[in-house]
């Protein structure tokens, strides 16, 4: 033990200059100011800029906001309602009446059934958009809904109607009323039937349905349909939802029965896809 308590002079004078440095730190540390220096806060630059920030905080709420496209007031479903400021009981009023087979025919007739506010009405009345049979009150004519449905005569074309008319639906804005338009395009000479409607990705079969009550395809593109007894898998895959590996599931299918006797006999088709096949038979005979 004794051996460790022996120093040099050197090194006695080395510790006592650290011991004398670290002394020395301290008392800087304890007398010096190291307080930190005030401020002066400028009270209306910094009121001018909170009122920036909260602008821009305004703006961004405002873009999130669920933006309101033009509708027709009879479709308005539960969650359309609610979305729009209608409370419960004037949502049940609209439903109820239209349950009955009535239709809503103007903004007046909206108020009168749901009875919404004034303002409520103003501030979505601008949005209801009616088919062109519907009262005209700039011409002084009108016209009701009927629940007779329409004839082929009365509904538009599918393959020349334009954005704008399509987003008389309810259900179809500017998005699905351009993807309509988009599909249609994509074949020359536009669609064979309404049927490809539901290649359409997103609409629901009830909007299709609602499609198809005012529109229809009236100058369906002309095709030569492909004998399915005949056809060879170059031919097949020409036609929509049938890649080479469907084509050659459907030959072999095809000599294992001796030939289909029914287009729906491709729904036995390994892989086929039976959601589609209304739209593939668009394509196909048997003969």
């Amino acid at each position: 033990m004794k051996s460790h308590f022996k120093f040099t002079r050197s090194q006695r004078n080395g510790i006592f200059l650290l011991v004398l440095v670290i002394i020395v730190l301290q008392c800087l540390y304890f007398f010096l100011n190291t307080s930190v220096p005030e401020y002066q806060v400028n009270s209306k630059e910094l009121k001018k800029y909170e009122q920036e920030i909260d602008s821009l905080r305004n703006i961004e709420l405002e873009k999130k906001k669920p933006k309101i496209h033009p509708f027709n007031p009879n479709y308005i479903t539960d969650y359309k309602g609610y979305t729009l400021g209608m409370n419960p009981e004037e949502i049940d009023r609209l439903l109820k009446f239209r349950n009955q087979g009535e239709w809503i025919n103007s903004v007046k007739q909206f108020q009168e059934v749901t009875r919404v506010s004034d303002s409520l009405l103003n501030q979505i009345s601008p949005y209801f958009k009616f088919p062109e049979w519907v009262t005209d009150t700039t011409s002084g004519t009108s016209s009701s809904y009927s629940n007779t449905p329409k004839t082929f005569a009365q509904k538009q074309d599918l393959n020349t109607a334009t954005a704008v008319q399509l987003q008389i639906i309810n259900g179809i804005g500017k998005y699905y009323s351009e993807k309509i338009i988009k599909l249609r395009s994509s074949f020359k000479g536009g669609f064979i039937s309404d049927i490809q409607l539901q290649d359409v990705f997103g609409l629901t079969p009830e909007v299709i349905q609602k499609i198809t009550e005012e529109f229809t395809v009236k100058t369906p593109r002309q095709i030569q349909k492909i004998n399915l007894n005949t056809a060879t898998v170059d031919e097949l895959v020409t036609v929509q939802h049938i890649d080479y590996e469907l084509a050659y599931n459907i030959i072999e299918q095809r000599q294992l029965r001796e030939g289909f006797k029914s287009l729906d006999d491709l729904t036995k088709v390994k892989d086929f896809p039976i959601n589609k096949i209304e739209i593939i038979k668009l394509y196909l005979s048997l003969d």
